[in-house]
């Protein structure tokens, strides 16, 4: 017999307690930078752009360019919110824009209004679509970087893992690859199925048919296995996969820790370079740590190389080559979902 007190409780209780999780991890959604940071000087923002013509109203991303520089390295950012929350203008890292690159901030489709996998061909939609008008905008067509935080950084992850599978791509500029060259996965899940297996005592749940999890793939998690492991990014992962840079607090009551344990591991077997940085004592974001903001610039600096000079210079582009055509802390945001 358990000596666990929610355990006794009746399911009418759990299913009020598993609510309250729920809308706690809804409140912990940025509304918004609490001090927003003041664009650099000359920044010019296209809003609204559409990456599927005629299509959802959500299938839209905020384009902010540096007012000078050419062949700019891209930052494209994925906003959290439990996959049914969120929007594009929160939590961009406006900061990045002062040291030479392009933030493109994406909203996609969310629960309600389509079930897994319309997520993630909405991004890969927004990546071909940045490609198809990198001249336009004065993109690095080979330096893009996937950045997001929870339901984000999910996203982000599984636009790093899927480079070679065709799956995911529909809709318009197919001739445009959907790769990424470099991806930070602020703690986003990984695994659904093992989420509640190692959630803190009284973190959320993720298994009952009201999750976050389960409104994505369209029923409870447990009852729907092999669509939830479509969700998975490690389902996708090759060698092939780009640099990643995970973070996570241990102290996380909404994605446990070990989610981010799991995806580290399988990128270290696959041979794929991955920082993986622990926040101790961190939760579901907000975090205090120097090393989060620092860490982050570095790994964007090594696999993006911006600024003067370093346009055109040893880019990654494996990932173009091998899918071919067809195929804040100080920037980061302060408080993520």
């Amino acid at each position: 017999m358990s000596s666990n007190p929610l355990m006794k409780r009746s399911p009418t209780v759990l299913g009020l307690l598993s609510a309250v999780a729920a809308a706690a991890m809804l409140a912990a959604q940025p509304s918004g930078p609490p001090r927003p940071v003041p664009l650099p000087a000359g920044v010019v923002v296209h809003r609204d752009l559409a990456y599927v013509p005629g299509g959802h109203e959500r299938q839209k991303l905020d384009l902010y360019l540096p007012a000078t520089g050419t062949n700019l390295p891209v930052i494209i950012w994925i906003h959290g919110g439990a996959f049914r929350a969120g929007s594009k203008e929160q939590g961009v890292p406006v900061s990045y824009l002062a040291e030479g690159y392009a933030v493109a901030s994406i909203n996609y489709r969310l629960s309600q209004h389509a079930k897994f996998p319309a997520q993630i061909q909405d991004c890969k939609a927004a990546v071909r679509w940045l490609r198809a008008h990198a001249a336009e905008y004065r993109l690095a067509a080979d330096r893009f970087a996937a950045w997001g935080s929870s339901a984000g950084g999910h996203l982000a992850a599984l636009l790093g893992t899927s480079g070679e599978t065709r799956e995911f791509d529909v809709g318009a500029h197919l001739d445009q690859s959907s790769r990424v060259q470099a991806v930070v996965d602020y703690f986003g899940p990984t695994d659904f199925l093992q989420m509640d297996a190692h959630r803190l005592p009284h973190g959320m749940r993720h298994d009952p048919a009201d999750s976050p999890e389960s409104e994505l793939i369209g029923g409870p998690i447990q009852e729907n296995k092999a669509m939830t492991a479509r969700a998975n990014p490690i389902t996708y992962l090759t060698s092939n996969a780009p640099p990643f840079l995970i973070v996570h607090g241990d102290q996380d009551p909404l994605v446990p820790h070990h989610q981010s344990e799991l995806l580290a591991a399988a990128l270290r077997q696959a041979g794929v370079p991955v920082t993986f940085h622990t926040v101790k004592g961190g939760g579901h974001g907000g975090f205090n740590d120097p090393d989060v903001p620092r860490l982050t610039r570095e790994f964007l600096a090594k696999h993006l190389a911006p600024g003067p000079g370093a346009a055109g210079n040893n880019p990654d582009e494996r990932g173009l080559r091998s899918n071919g055509p067809g195929g804040p802390q100080g920037g980061a945001p302060k408080r993520s979902d």
